[in-house]
């Protein structure tokens, strides 16, 4: 039976999220061989600019785009909000996970109890910044980079008053207690696909193995979010952002264009990409 070799980011983040996939396969068929490969990528390793400055999101998949098509590696696991709108030929979405909480976190320096918005709040994503200025008028907002380990570490030696980062990071890393306030998706819409992990893999490849973790929910509100954003031609360095539920056989979505203004559409989950192009289109 084929060994399975599954390609992730170097970070914490991207191989806590990458072993949840390698565990769903390894429940699904105990008796296969899986692999974790990591590699670190371009965006990884440019960390003093903010990612506009450097060619956005993509930069982050380029390494394992690579390695999956030349089959270094057989899948490559990402956090949805950061795969850019168009994807590599030949390399599909092969499976996604059930959601994770998807709202933003504020996260305070360590002890402080309170925030104190004499420092700048640390966000790199320009949708957080033009919620975050809405919320707090006046606020300074500062770019930060790196991982979540980096950027907590920034915060705790006082380069922040605060951080903005997802909540479903870092839960995933076991860091829940960082959080100190959970903004509604009323106050802040998450990015298109936070909370969801998608699967790559290469056209016409046997994915049935990752049958125990795919969630259609996932797949179904991911789908709209995604339709959206890529109708409003929002790229990684847009504040375009997209958030589906579901109630049942429908699919409720919420959207956030570049003017700042939101709308919602709901119609049948069936129609998923139709009503995130619908959608787009009624708020361009």
């Amino acid at each position: 039976m084929k060994t399975i070799r599954v390609g992730s980011r170097d970070s914490r983040l991207a191989v806590v999220q990458s072993e949840l996939v390698i565990a769903a396969i390894r429940a699904a068929e105990p008796e296969r061989t899986v692999e974790l490969v990591t590699m670190k990528t371009t965006g990884d390793k440019i960390l003093d600019r903010t990612l506009d400055q450097i060619g956005g999101k993509g930069l982050f998949v380029k390494e394992l785009d690579a390695a999956l098509l030349d089959g270094r590696v057989d899948l490559t696991v990402h956090s949805a909000k950061d795969l850019p709108m168009e994807l590599t030929e030949g390399l599909p979405l092969a499976a996604f996970s059930r959601r994770e909480d998807p709202r933003d976190a504020l996260v305070l320096p360590e002890g402080a109890a309170e925030l104190d918005l004499s420092k700048p709040l640390g966000c790199t994503s320009l949708r957080r910044k033009m919620q975050l200025e809405q919320l707090f008028p006046g606020a300074a907002v500062a770019p930060v980079r790196g991982n979540v380990q980096t950027r907590l570490r920034k915060l705790d030696e006082g380069q922040f008053s605060a951080l903005i980062l997802a909540s479903a990071g870092l839960r995933r890393l076991g860091l829940e207690h960082r959080i100190s306030r959970l903004f509604s998706t009323e106050e802040i819409l998450p990015a298109a696909g936070q909370g969801i992990l998608a699967v790559q893999a290469r056209s016409g490849e046997d994915v049935s193995f990752l049958h125990a973790f795919n969630d259609e929910d996932g797949r179904d509100c991911l789908t709209a979010e995604r339709a959206f954003v890529r109708t409003l031609d929002g790229g990684c360095t847009s504040p375009v952002a997209a958030h589906a539920v579901l109630a049942g056989d429908q699919l409720i979505l919420d959207g956030f264009n570049l003017r700042g203004e939101r709308d919602r559409i709901r119609g049948s989950r069936q129609d998923a990409e139709k009503l995130g192009i619908e959608l787009a289109q009624r708020m361009k």
